[in-house]
């Protein structure tokens, strides 16, 4: 959930410290059945369960009501892209990407023709979060789902839309969809993303947006305290779960993709890049090499948006050339242990038209452009 409204990322002295405060609506199968818990505990990650925060609303699950917005540079929201594109639900819910270099008041479409939305018909996403809130207090956060009729945001609880793509909206998915919540591993799933959250997918962000020392070192410890145990983890299994893909890849894949270009050189996390991760590395590539992953990817976004955006910690907004992309596409290996991607189902079909990355920031694409 990268938000715009900061001036400012990192504070003086100060350890990073993410706002989970988001609007808790959810979009689901069956309304009814979602009542607010009588002591439902927000989390981090998301549930699998029919509760609702006080004052959340649920919302009827309705194929063309709603309008996915998505940065790609965001990790966050590039979750929500590759989980759309798995399950098959682009002719359900519609895509908007804005551009990478927001300023300090909101994502804007500035990528779409004359910078207007061409489905919401609106300039800046921040609009669509005062349609519904006119005095909304916090980020302008991406990913959001936005209300088509009425132009305004349901929900912006990027770890629950994900979920509940895979959960409230089967009616839509295509045929040969993943299970990407599979029963018998849920226990350990839910265990292995938190620690992938608070470690990994947030802890980058502890270490690069740090306002001290102390805070920075403790962040970079445990960051690759993690990568290490992932590393190990995937030495001996295909996938973080085994032997076919599921939810806690898709949280992983968005933040090392990210490393190299990113968060190695801008965010400090420099003990080695991914590339130095021999497991991890080939782990990524395969999942990149996999249909609804890192045809996702656009490399030159992602490092527009850290380095241009974040100008406290890059002042002179300067973005790195590097690194090569071809090497995403060298042989992975991976099959050696066993397993398949999609398990009992299928790959998606190729990427939807106008929804491709351009050639020149993404290898996969390469003389398509």
């Amino acid at each position: 959930m990268d938000s715009s409204t900061n001036s400012g990322y990192s504070t003086p002295g100060k350890p990073f410290t993410r706002d989970t405060n988001y609007i808790n609506d959810r979009i689901v199968a069956d309304p009814e059945a979602h009542r607010v818990a009588d002591h439902y505990e927000y989390n981090t990650i998301g549930t699998l369960t029919t509760g609702l925060t006080q004052g959340a609303e649920a919302w009827p699950v309705e194929a063309g009501r709603y309008h996915l917005v998505a940065a790609r540079a965001c990790p966050w929201a590039n979750r929500t892209i590759i989980v759309r594109r798995l399950l098959g639900l682009e002719d359900a819910i519609s895509l908007g990407t804005p551009g990478p270099t927001h300023d300090a008041n909101s994502w804007t479409f500035d990528l779409d023709p004359n910078g207007v939305d061409p489905v919401l018909g609106t300039q800046r996403l921040q609009q669509n979060y005062f349609t519904r809130f006119p005095e909304y207090p916090r980020g302008i956060t991406v990913p959001a789902m936005v209300d088509i009729p009425t132009g305004g945001v349901v929900t912006n609880d990027y770890p629950q839309i994900t979920l509940d793509f895979s959960t409230e909206w089967t009616a839509f998915h295509r045929d040969g969809a993943p299970n990407l919540l599979p029963e018998e591993h849920l226990d350990e799933m839910f265990d292995v993303i938190k620690r992938i959250f608070t470690e990994v997918n947030n802890g980058v962000y502890r270490a690069g947006f740090a306002g001290s020392q102390e805070a920075y070192d403790d962040a970079f410890d445990r960051l690759f305290t993690a990568l290490d145990w992932l590393e190990e983890r995937l030495t001996t299994r295909r996938y973080l779960m085994g032997e076919h893909i599921t939810e806690a890849d898709v949280r992983l894949f968005t933040t090392l993709v990210r490393f190299d270009p990113a968060y190695h050189g801008h965010f400090k996390c420099n003990r080695h890049k991914l590339i130095e991760f021999p497991a991890l590395w080939a782990y990524a590539r395969d999942l990149f090499q996999t249909p609804g992953f890192g045809d996702t990817v656009d490399f030159q976004q992602i490092k527009d948006h850290y380095y241009i955006v974040h100008r406290d910690i890059n002042p002179t907004g300067i973005v790195p050339k590097g690194p090569v992309l071809t090497q995403w596409l060298s042989r992975h290996g991976r099959e050696d242990l066993g397993g398949s991607p999609f398990g009992d189902g299928s790959a998606p079909g190729p990427v939807r038209e106008g929804e491709g990355v351009d050639p020149a920031h993404n290898p996969l694409y390469a003389g398509r452009g």
